[in-house]
């Protein structure tokens, strides 16, 4: 893009593109301890968008457009151990907007065995629970059979109960096993992993117990080292300020969706404040959200985050998808302060300059440009949203341009850039599910379980839908929320776990017949914090398409995401042909840069920040268990 376009973008989007917000802005004024007054009055809250699904962008067909795809997604939860269901709110109906978020999951090597375990987050519902029959919380272990086996009681996670939202995974206090964060409406919960398959809340001793007496709403969250001194810290989104108490009721509105009668918001109702801790080293955090200038953002009702680089600086970013309100953008200014950034930067409202109400959202290089796109998922009756990242911190909306843009019907929450086929380019899939129970029992056109939204990259910067030809798991409905990326079964492809609401979750298992190359790596940090999280790797292989011009790809190894999950910490690079890789290349948040050289195919690489290769390892797929 030339420069004076980009001049252009800034001046555009802060004068004509900021008028509309005044009521937001008025919002991001209210001081924290602001509580709404008792039942409070609520408009209608009929979300109406006019966003138009679009006919698949015109232009050079891609060779590989219309081909087979070579991969099929099957649901193989049942039988798995995983098909538990996860409550959460009413069933056919829903009192309050707190009953409809739903929750995460997380790919997570609990007992670092090189095998993915699943940590599934569960709820609450608001008649309560007879005593002994409370829902939890549960880990499930990978019996490396396509199988899993549920741990939970007596590793010290049980003991937790309640709205459970999301988890993030990292290893805060560098004892080289990877901890577990979990946010709830009320009170979140830090669980440090003793190393042996038992974990200890210690949310208390790390000075994280919840401040005040207001119910804070917390929802997506991230490790993010973001002052680089080698110490994890943590973000935690906000989406409401909201108490059971004064709510208001659907029929105090009365609050209505398509004419259906349904819990109110988050228009109406307050918006909550993020929060940012810092990892002060020994083991407790300090809350820096208001001098670190988390307070001072335009958007509002936060849901999902992702952090990463964004405008390629070496400080690390975070992003949030905000329902009902603009996105924002908290860019690092290198000095322990934030600068929201997204309205001028091109990544925070609709190719038609509107706010969205974006639930998940994922990062990733689709294009291979060297810079990090971001995808967002939004409610239904509006396009997801594709923001391309153009390279000095601007972004512009392609959805459209992309092929993103042909649906607008069903509404999205997990999301993941992932490279389904292992040809070396970033894919996108979405899972989707309805917000309100009440419209399986209404006359809308409408249901509550959904199917999965599934992209294929063209390589030419589009998308073809492929959802049909996804495989049954693809096409399966489901009342999906949070969902994670991740090989669980070590076949050299990425697999997806889906969290659903008051339903069992699903297991996607990717089936190819492609043959292709991949290489993981699993980075263990020394300066930098242990896990490895913010730390961006390159990797240079040649195939056969490429022999003359080796195409580069880029990622960063990330905590959280997708909507309220975690995604395999082995960061995955597909590789299409090639039977070598010629260079990865490690870029450390401490600033250490290491290479290696002439790689073999097919292998998992645990590399330590200095250069030194702890384990390449040729993994063994998992034996088939009688049930698969």
């Amino acid at each position: 893009m030339h420069p004076d376009r980009r001049k252009f973008l800034r001046s555009l989007s802060r004068t004509a593109l900021v008028l509309p917000f005044a009521d937001l802005l008025a919002l991001a004024a209210q001081t924290p301890q602001q509580e709404p007054p008792p039942k409070q009055k609520i408009g209608p809250i009929e979300r109406s968008y006019d966003a138009k699904p679009a006919a698949p962008p015109p232009g050079p067909k891609s060779p590989i457009e219309g081909t087979p795809l070579g991969v099929s997604f099957v649901d193989v939860v049942k039988g798995s151990g995983l098909d538990v269901e996860t409550i959460y709110g009413g069933v056919n109906k829903n009192k309050y907007l707190l009953e409809t978020t739903g929750c995460g999951l997380a790919f997570y090597d609990y007992d670092n065995d090189g095998w993915l375990d699943v940590f599934m987050v569960n709820g609450w519902r608001l008649e309560g629970f007879a005593k002994g029959h409370e829902p939890h919380c549960r880990l499930f272990k990978n019996n490396r059979d396509g199988t899993f086996t549920d741990v939970t009681k007596g590793s010290g996670l049980e003991l937790r109960t309640g709205w459970g939202q999301a988890c993030c995974v990292g290893d805060y206090d560098n004892d080289g096993h990877d901890d577990l964060f979990v946010t709830y409406y009320g009170q979140n919960a830090l669980y440090h992993n003793n190393g042996d398959g038992t974990f200890v809340d210690v949310t208390e001793r790390a000075g994280l117990l919840q401040a005040g007496p207001k119910i804070r709403w917390n929802t997506g969250c991230t490790w993010v080292d973001y002052d680089r001194d080698g110490h994890l810290d943590l973000f935690v989104a906000n989406y409401v300020d909201f108490d059971l108490k004064t709510a208001p009721l659907p029929e105090d509105g009365p609050c209505t969706y398509k004419g259906i009668v349904v819990a109110c918001g988050p228009p109406g109702l307050p918006g909550a404040k993020n929060i940012l801790y810092h990892n002060n080293g020994d083991g407790t955090f300090t809350d820096v959200s208001q001098k670190s200038g988390m307070w001072t953002a335009i958007g509002t009702y936060g849901l999902s985050v992702a952090a990463s680089d964004l405008d390629n600086d070496g400080w690390p970013d975070i992003y949030v998808a905000n329902d009902s309100a603009p996105a924002t953008l908290y860019l690092n200014q290198k000095d322990g302060t934030f600068k929201d950034v997204a309205i001028e930067s091109g990544a925070a409202l609709s190719a038609e300059a509107k706010p969205q109400a974006g639930m998940g959202v994922s990062i990733g290089d689709y294009n291979r440009s060297g810079n990090l796109d971001i995808v967002k998922t939004n409610f239904a009756g509006d396009t997801d949203s594709l923001y391309t990242n153009l390279g000095d911190g601007v972004f512009e909306d392609r959805t459209y341009p992309s092929g993103l843009g042909v649906n607008t019907r069903l509404l999205g929450w997990g999301v993941g850039f992932f490279d389904m086929d292992n040809d070396g380019w970033l894919d996108v899939l979405m899972s989707n599910g309805h917000v309100y129970p009440e419209v399986d029992l209404s006359k809308a056109d409408l249901k509550y379980a959904e199917h999965k939204y599934l992209y294929r990259n063209l390589h030419n910067g589009r998308f073809e839908e492929v959802t049909k030809q996804g495989g049954p798991g693809i096409m399966e409905n489901a009342p999906a929320r949070g969902c994670a990326f991740g090989d669980y079964d070590n076949d050299g492809d990425l697999d997806i776990a889906v969290n659903c609401i008051n339903a069992v979750p699903q297991l996607l298992r990717c089936d190819s017949t492609l043959n292709r190359s991949w290489i993981k790596i699993k980075l263990v940090g020394v300066k930098s914090n242990r896990t490895g999280i913010g730390s961006r790797v390159l990797v240079t292989a040649k195939t056969v398409l490429t022999a003359d011009k080796p195409l580069v790809q880029m990622d960063e190894l990330r905590s959280g995401g997708s909507y309220f999950s975690q995604n395999d910490m082995r960061m995955h690079f597909g590789l299409d042909q090639a039977t070598k890789v010629d260079l990865v290349e490690i870029r450390w948040l401490s600033g250490q840069v290491d290479q290696l050289t002439n790689l073999d195919v097919n292998r998992l690489y645990v590399i330590q920040e200095g250069g030194k290769i702890l384990k390449a390892e040729t993994l063994q797929p998992a034996k088939k268990s009688s049930n698969f």
